[in-house]
């Protein structure tokens, strides 16, 4: 790598680093590190959260399934909107009516501390999981722009991700996010400008081009639903069900909406997020079907046609800066993951109210996990985002499902709670081994759970009421 893109990269990396430690004074309590102080500009708190969701997945593997395909991935992004909105009437209310540190307090206030403990370590480990994915993700791609080794983007990462999470907090992470948002998507800008001027033919040509040869092509009504993650009802509702459930009961996204004044700037943090996904999907697509044409529809190994292009085309200094876009995608992702599982376990397991510098310290044990977990993750043979996607499947139906029954007025046993939980997991891994699309697992799962926690309680009571009888 060229000292003049070395230089950019380390100007950003150590910017972050240099931010987070200046506003650590800001930060008087527990409150402030966790939540800003609930008092997070709804502005910020909307381009946090699509900087938490994109990381670097939205780089290497979106311009990869347009390159390798067409545009029928953005369906999903016209459910994320639906979905969005879905939790601004139905989830978010709730939680500012009862003004809760930790989402899952909820499930706590209603069906008991257990079931808040296990709601909030199913979201631990899915957490974890797929975030081990993303610190993959980006340890590829900056290996090959680079030329370092894995463990060595891995720990460079994560060391200043650390430094500026454990000093600033929350507030820190939503404004770096923010900018780090602006940062990635000029370079996906950028990246389209330069591929423009490579081709031979005008910017109409290619677009007619790309669409005499179903490369734009975003509808999809062909095939099997069932298998077809990408036909249209598939895309639309699976897409509906994970966003409703990511941006609803995902303690990491959820977070930066309950920071935000009222509930009024929550909701349009939230639906506003949806419209941005959708944009910059829209960019990073464009570019990978403008790379397509560059490269003749040359076959390349998965996830590598956006990094091929950036290192084999992109000049001095706008390769510095789109690698400084990649790191901030990345670093956006894991310093939320970080300061979200500390939160989680302080409020569900701890009882909150901790000092600052015990919230540090358990946020610096979280980042330590996350960075073993990024080593000992390996690539798939999926493209790596839908990877992501599936990991997050598997679990947010159980989840969702525990908060749509904590709005029946009806109590519930915790052994059927745990029961209807338990099955909305098993039944998603038999899913996924008959070959059922990803994007149906979240409401199967949803329906799973709901089925069979009524079922259980039903007849523990018939059970009990028998003996009682007797």
């Amino acid at each position: 790598m060229h000292w003049i893109d070395l230089l950019i990269v380390c100007s950003f990396l150590g910017g972050f680093a240099f931010y987070g430690i200046w506003q650590s004074k800001f930060n008087k309590s527990s409150d402030d590190y966790f939540l800003g102080g609930r008092n997070l500009p709804w502005p910020v708190a909307m381009f946090s959260i699509v900087a938490t969701e994109t990381s670097v997945l939205t780089f290497i593997s979106v311009p990869g399934l347009a390159y390798r395909g067409d545009w029928a991935f953005l369906q999903l992004s016209i459910g994320y909107i639906i979905g969005r909105i879905m939790v601004s009437i139905f989830l978010l209310p709730q939680y500012f009516k009862y003004g809760v540190s930790s989402i899952y307090e909820i499930l706590g206030n209603k069906f008991g501390i257990e079931i808040q403990k296990t709601a909030s370590g199913v979201f631990l480990i899915t957490r974890v999981l797929a975030d081990g994915v993303r610190f993959l993700a980006t340890a590829v791609i900056v290996q090959l722009v680079t030329g370092w080794s894995l463990p060595v983007s891995v720990i460079i990462i994560g060391l200043v991700t650390l430094i500026y999470t454990l000093s600033g907090g929350i507030r820190t992470i939503v404004w770096i996010d923010s900018l780090q948002f602006i940062l990635y998507l000029t370079g996906g800008i950028l990246s389209i400008f330069f591929i423009l001027n490579y081709l031979d033919q005008s910017f109409l040509s290619s677009i007619k081009y790309l669409y005499e040869s179903s490369k734009l092509s975003i509808f999809d009504f062909y095939g099997n639903p069932l298998i077809n993650p990408y036909f249209f009802i598939s895309a639309i509702l699976g897409g509906i069900l994970l966003s409703f459930s990511s941006h609803g009961v995902d303690y990491m996204m959820v977070q930066r909406v309950l920071g935000t004044k009222d509930l009024s700037s929550a909701k349009k943090a939230m639906v506003g997020s949806g419209f941005f996904v959708a944009i910059q999907f829209i960019i990073f697509l464009f570019a990978g079907s403008l790379i397509f044409i560059l490269f003749n529809g040359s076959e390349l190994e998965q996830d590598r046609e956006f990094t091929t292009f950036i290192i084999n085309y992109l000049p001095v200094g706008v390769k510095g800066l789109l690698l400084a876009g990649v790191l901030s995608a990345a670093m956006s992702t894991l310093s939320s993951s970080i300061n979200s599982l500390s939160s989680s376990v302080i409020n569900d397991w701890m009882g909150g109210n901790k000092t600052i510098k015990e919230s540090q310290f358990i946020s610096l044990l979280w980042g330590m996990i996350l960075i073993l977990i990024a080593l000992l993750f390996d690539e798939s043979d999926s493209a790596i985002v839908i990877v992501g996607l599936q990991i997050a499947s598997f679990t947010y139906g159980g989840l969702l499902g525990l908060f749509l029954l904590s709005r029946l007025d009806r109590k519930f046993n915790k052994y059927s709670l745990l029961l209807g939980l338990v099955s909305s997991f098993l039944i998603v891994f038999y899913l996924k081994l008959i070959g059922l699309s990803w994007t149906w697992f979240i409401l199967v799962s949803v329906v799973t759970n709901i089925v069979i926690t009524i079922f259980a309680q039903v007849f523990i009571e018939h059970y009990s009421r028998k003996n009682v009888s007797e």
